[in-house]
């Protein structure tokens, strides 16, 4: 009996090192499994980035990438987890053309009711910026393209597991180089 493929959000702990990741997507690439979103930034814990990276594989493929990303000098420590066990979100900013929010209502009422906000307007364009599931960010994509949609930008995912991680403890007395 086969896996079904579900996604996964890969959280890896490392030290911040140039060519990193490279090393990471390397082990992505190796395996023809592809990166879905990858968010990087600092943990929180000082000193110490965070990946954070979704696929769509089986769990024993999953349980290997995290073998593997373990296995990389600069990597302190990888989890994964499904979108089950994690509170995850993305967020969008949209550049429209301004006559628009001016002249049309329906560009108001779509802005209030994707509970979007606005934040900056100038003659020529305004920006609106949208934080929620990948859904609801490509629905207000969708909403915003007959009004004169000008560019667009989506983060990756960054997500908190619902349960403690103890990746503190863990990394306790890490010293960074």
């Amino acid at each position: 009996m086969s896996e079904e493929n579900k996604t996964f959000t890969i959280s890896v702990y490392t030290e911040n090192m140039v060519g990193l990741l490279n090393r990471v997507s390397g082990i992505f690439l190796k395996r023809h499994i592809n990166i879905e979103s990858l968010t990087t930034s600092q943990s929180e814990i000082e000193g110490v980035n965070r990946f954070v990276i979704v696929v769509n594989t089986t769990e024993q493929w999953v349980k290997r990438i995290v073998g593997q990303l373990e296995k990389q000098i600069d990597v302190i420590r990888a989890y994964y987890h499904t979108d089950e066990e994690t509170i995850y979100q993305e967020s969008a900013l949209y550049k429209v053309k301004s006559d628009s929010l001016f002249e049309q209502r329906q560009v108001q009422n779509i802005i209030k009711d994707s509970h979007a906000k606005i934040v900056t307007v100038s003659k020529e364009f305004f920006v609106i910026e949208k934080t929620g599931f990948r859904h609801e960010t490509e629905q207000l994509y969708n909403d915003l393209i007959p009004y004169g949609l000008m560019q667009f930008v989506r983060s990756g995912r960054i997500s908190v597991t619902k349960e403690a991680m103890q990746v503190s403890s863990l990394i306790n007395g890490f010293q960074p180089v």
